[in-house]
């Protein structure tokens, strides 16, 4: 995210929100990296607008009402032919849900979220998998009382039925040249080879630390590969993440454990363009789907 200004106890608040604000826009977007792109465009629009709103009574319910518009914005850029609201508000209540629905729902894969219509997934994240009162999912979705309970009724439905349907998505696999390049720049990260690494970035490659900073140009992006020789930490290994080719970083203590946060590059004429790390915010790989290959 740029450097903004904004007052010591918003990016206290901004800082603190990101993990629980992130997990909601990633099951509404079905990404968790269209997620935390997201995620920073609402951000960016509270810092803007906080100047301007005058004395919030309640700062998190305000920052989750411009991260849901952000989301109906994206959504609506991204073209799905999804009825917003419903026009059948029906007084039902919600269904009371056990400690194992409630666990269920909230283990929920992004994709299968993404198979419910928009007012349906907001109730079901922002109730079930969030833990908001009613109050306040009318509150971030500006909506009726009665349309929440029957959002959120037949949005749990819709998802235990979907639960019975058998997975039969096929698994994500590299490309031949997704894979080559891939397995190029994790075997010489892993051998900390970092000269054959800085010989694979173009000159104007740029880097964003998520959450952290930014850097531009080869001497810039140098220096941080010289602050990963100095740590011991990381293990990476190609992969994909929510069917996009990512190096998975694993943790060398416990290789059997679950990937700790990964990385995103972009290639223009055979050159590292992009990297995107996220090593500052591993929260972004909460929810995600992760496939790891073996370099």
């Amino acid at each position: 995210m740029p450097e903004v200004q904004a007052t010591p106890d918003v990016n206290a608040l901004l800082a603190a929100m990101r993990p629980k604000l992130h997990r909601y826009l990633a099951r509404m977007v079905g990404s968790a990296i269209d997620g935390e792109d997201v995620l920073q465009d609402a951000l960016m629009k509270a810092v803007v607008a906080w100047p301007e709103v005058g004395e919030i009574g309640n700062l998190e319910a305000w920052l989750f009402r411009i991260a849901h518009n952000t989301a109906l914005d994206f959504l609506r850029r991204r073209a799905r032919q999804e009825a917003l609201f419903s026009s059948d508000e029906v007084d039902m209540a919600a269904d009371q849900l056990d400690a194992v629905e409630s666990r269920q729902i909230a283990a929920t894969s992004l994709r299968t979220f993404m198979r419910l219509p928009v007012t349906q997934r907001a109730s079901v994240i922002l109730m079930d998998v969030l833990g908001c009162s009613m109050q306040e999912v009318c509150a971030v979705m500006d909506v009726s009382l009665p349309a929440v309970k029957a959002a959120l009724h037949r949005g749990r439905a819709q998802l235990r039925a979907l639960a019975d349907e058998p997975d039969d998505a096929p698994r994500p696999a590299l490309s031949e040249a997704d894979r080559a390049r891939l397995n190029a720049y994790v075997t010489s990260f892993n051998a900390r080879d970092f000269d054959a690494i800085r010989a694979m970035i173009a000159d104007d490659v740029r880097l964003e630390l998520v959450n952290r900073q930014r850097l531009n140009g080869k001497a810039e992006v140098s220096r941080y590969f010289g602050n990963y020789s100095g740590v011991h930490d990381w293990q990476l290994a190609p992969g994909i993440v929510d069917g996009r080719p990512a190096i998975l970083v694993l943790d060398p203590s416990a290789p059997t454990a679950p990937p700790k946060y990964f990385m995103l590059l972009a290639w223009s004429a055979d050159k590292v363009a992009t990297i995107r790390d996220f090593r500052y915010a591993a929260y972004v790989l909460e929810g995600a789907e992760c496939v790891i290959e073996s370099a």
